[in-house]
């Protein structure tokens, strides 16, 4: 609870420093419209790294883990302090299993963590979904080890670097 509470005082200090650039997310100027005028990439670097953007599975599930609540928790609190407009959940499996199958089972996986992040107060309509299945592997090699860290849904801001 104490270090989430340090994560939380750091991602609004870093908020409110952030409010005062000019240079929009890129380095070019952020327009009006632009919903990541105001964050700065650091912030955005800051959620992927401190926060967490990555929630894993096991094996052909697409149930959210206890362990992984506490993570979503703290990217919806994030994402509704930094008034994020536009968030994308990507779908991912791991190499067995058919294309059709795993193209699904990233859905599935997406969507548990989107429906998780309606639940928590986040709009439904700044939140879209993208499976790849097994077409972007984190990690190559025919082992339990890579296996587990394919199978994942990432939180992504879109206009991140993510």
């Amino acid at each position: 609870m104490i270090k989430f509470k340090v994560i939380l005082i750091f991602t609004v200090l870093s908020t409110i420093t952030s409010c005062s650039e000019t240079s929009g997310l890129f380095g070019g100027a952020g327009g009006k419209n632009d919903p990541f005028a105001n964050i700065s990439q650091s912030s955005l670097d800051h959620f992927s790294s401190s926060i967490g953007d990555t929630t894993l599975f096991k094996v052909n599930q697409s149930v959210i883990e206890p362990e992984y609540r506490t993570l979503l928790d703290a990217q919806a609190k994030w994402i509704e302090e930094n008034s994020i407009s536009s968030v994308t959940i990507e779908g991912h499996a791991d190499e067995q299993g058919t294309r059709e199958y795993n193209l699904a089972l990233g859905a599935r996986r997406a969507t548990a963590v989107r429906n998780y992040l309606v639940s928590k107060g986040i709009s439904e309509s700044i939140l879209s979904v993208v499976t790849y299945g097994k077409e972007r592997p984190l990690r190559i090699c025919s082992e339990e080890s890579c296996w587990s860290k394919n199978r994942r849904a990432i939180t992504v801001l879109k206009g991140s670097s993510s």
